[in-house]
């Protein structure tokens, strides 16, 4: 349903083996950039124009045994192959095109001597992404630098660097310029890639103030086995070069080097925000290759209940619950019957119900589960609607140092809705908060739409995320209903009460605690009642308030001062439709930590 990405960051490299280059500084580097497996490498000979091609069959036959040599691993014939031709650069961006490669890496000066072509050629026709590299590149690189200021080719620089770093366990640094005339806070382009150094704890950090640019990344790069740094980016009418810094780099440093550039014309001025912000995807990319998970992953529930017995921690179910009498004594019993019953890993099952009016709190009593109405829970605070204070108030009923909440309407529960959710959190300790997603089908008439439910997570909720909260992009389903985590992580975040509790506890937990704190899991199919769309209307102005209102907190103005918090629903009757208003004013809970009866239960 959702695959995740097997390379988060290089799939496939192209390293050209050209006839009379030594190259290895090439090779080297695109095998730890990106393993064997996704290493290719094809021939080229140069033949000058006023001879025949047939001159280099000799040569042909000497460098397909150097192919043969060089490959690690078997690759059949395709790649055996050699191409001799009057215009050796031609022919090899033929080939980058046609094998839909990501990074051609070309050694520096031998390759662009002998495919007879020059760095401005290469990057104003950059076929895909590009790397040169110097001749000091070895087998075994131990520590890499990255210079990085947020300009436009950080996204590729710190996706070669951590490809690195996972092939080869080296150590990742990245260094940052001051000049003795502008601070952090002036400076526009850090200040978007510094988001994203923050979630990357395997980079260590290294500022310098310095009005000397080149010699101060000299100095530092002494201490590393490799240097990866942006080409410089400029505007599209000027003819493209590596720049002055990374041209006296390449040529004068003994150590290896890396210069970078995109393959897309860069059109962002590198000297604001927005250009250190496109470095988020690889973060982005990282993380949910890294914090993506199936449920079918923690189908063993022996395995789980040793790891929750080795950590010794408890673990709660809170249901919340309004007029779900057909659902709830099902979604009960399936739940208590495998995961309490049969295999202990729920200590405690709960009933948050909001004062439901069917038999929904009846029918949980009778089988034999605490039931709290969440109105009379804390009454000293007053009651609010919407489904966030009940699960606001539900830290207050349970105990576990793991909290999992899941919603009583699914029409086809399954154990998996739990133990998918509480798998991240024992399998992980670094993971603090787990979300689930799924397949939504929706019921139109008499037939059932297999992705066509989640309506507000696509029209509301993501796009509000890719605009304020891009490294929370690749979030499958922000506002599902099916999450949890650890108390400790838990109690220390407001609440929303309303539907806009999902997406803040989000945006909390990135602000707060990181992004690799979060994981998410595929919970494979989630069948319930769709509601219908003038209450989607009214669950996305709730949520674009709730985002409106983390966005104050971040930049410290007020702006929902001045907005309307009514809605103008239109109503239909019969044959005439008219305006219905209604108050929808996301207000939030504080931390529960913070409330001193519950500090007193928890003594």
């Amino acid at each position: 349903m959702y695959p995740v990405p097997k390379n988060a960051y290089i799939a496939k490299i192209l390293v050209p083996v050209v006839y009379g280059c030594e190259q290895k500084s090439a090779i080297h580097a695109a095998h730890s950039i990106a393993g064997d497996e996704n290493v290719l490498l094809t021939g080229f000979i140069y033949i000058p124009e006023d001879q025949s091609l047939s001159t280099a069959a000799v040569d042909a036959r000497k460098l397909r045994l150097t192919l043969k040599k060089l490959y690690k691993v078997k690759r059949g014939d395709k790649w055996a192959q050699v191409n001799v031709s009057h215009k050796p650069w031609d022919e090899l961006v033929n080939i980058v095109k046609r094998e839909d490669i990501d990074l051609l890496l070309l050694e520096w000066p031998c390759h662009f001597e002998a495919l007879k072509t020059s760095v401005a050629e290469v990057f104003s026709q950059a076929p895909c992404n590009i790397a040169i590299v110097n001749q000091h590149i070895g087998a075994n690189i131990r520590n890499v630098l990255i210079p990085i200021r947020g300009g436009p080719y950080a996204e590729l620089s710190l996706r070669i660097a951590l490809s690195i770093h996972n092939s080869n366990k080296a150590q990742i640094s990245s260094l940052h310029l001051f000049s003795n005339n502008v601070t952090r806070d002036q400076d526009a382009a850090f200040k978007g890639v510094d988001r994203v150094l923050k979630n990357l704890p395997e980079i260590k950090r290294e500022e310098v103030v310095t009005d000397d640019p080149i010699n101060a990344v000299f100095e530092a790069a002494k201490k590393h086995d490799l240097l990866i740094l942006g080409a410089s980016a400029r505007p599209t009418d000027e003819v493209p070069s590596i720049g002055p810094v990374a041209e006296r780099i390449m040529q004068e440093s003994q150590h290896g080097v890396i210069v970078v550039k995109t393959k897309l014309p860069y059109e962002i001025n590198p000297a604001s925000e927005e250009a250190g912000q496109t470095a988020i995807s690889v973060l982005v990319d990282k993380w949910f290759a890294e914090n993506t998970f199936h449920a079918n992953e923690f189908a063993d529930l022996k395995y789980l209940l040793s790891l929750k017995q080795k950590q010794n921690v408890t673990i709660s179910l809170a249901l919340p619950a309004l007029n779900e009498e057909e659902t709830v004594g099902r979604v009960i019993r399936t739940i208590r019957n495998v995961l309490m019953q049969r295999v202990p890993l729920l200590d405690e099952i709960v009933l948050i119900d909001s004062n439901s009016n069917d038999r929904t709190r009846q029918i949980a009593e009778k089988i034999g589960v605490p039931v709290h109405i969440h109105q009379k829970i804390l009454p000293n605070y007053g009651s609010r609607k919407g489904k966030g204070e009940a699960l606001w108030k539900s830290l207050y009923c349970t105990r576990g140092d793991i909290i999992i909440w899941v919603d009583t309407d699914i029409v086809n529960i399954h154990p998996r809705f739990i133990y998918g959710l509480i798998g991240p959190l024992l399998l992980r300790p670094e993971i603090d908060f787990v979300k689930g997603f799924y397949r939504r089908p929706l019921k139109v008439g008499n037939k059932m739409q297999a992705g066509g439910g989640g309506r507000v997570t696509e029209l509301t909720a993501r796009p509000l995320l890719n605009l304020f909260y891009p490294e929370l992009s690749g979030m499958v389903q922000p506002l599902s209903g099916e999450y949890g985590g650890r108390r400790k992580v838990l109690e220390q975040l407001p609440f929303f009460s309303g539907y806009g509790v999902e997406i803040g506890l989000l945006i909390d937990m990135l602000e707060r605690f990181g992004l690799s704190s979060i994981a998410q899991v595929d919970l494979q199919e989630r069948v319930h009642h769709n509601q219908p769309l003038d209450a989607l209307g009214k669950m996305s102005f709730a949520i674009i308030q709730a985002v409106i209102r983390k966005l104050e907190g971040r930049y410290g103005q007020s702006m929902l001062e001045n907005i309307n918090k009514t809605m103008k629903l239109i109503r239909y009757e019969q044959e005439r439709f008219f305006l219905d208003i209604e108050e929808i004013a996301e207000r939030e809970r504080p931390p529960m930590i913070e409330i001193p009866e519950y500090q007193n239960n928890r003594e």
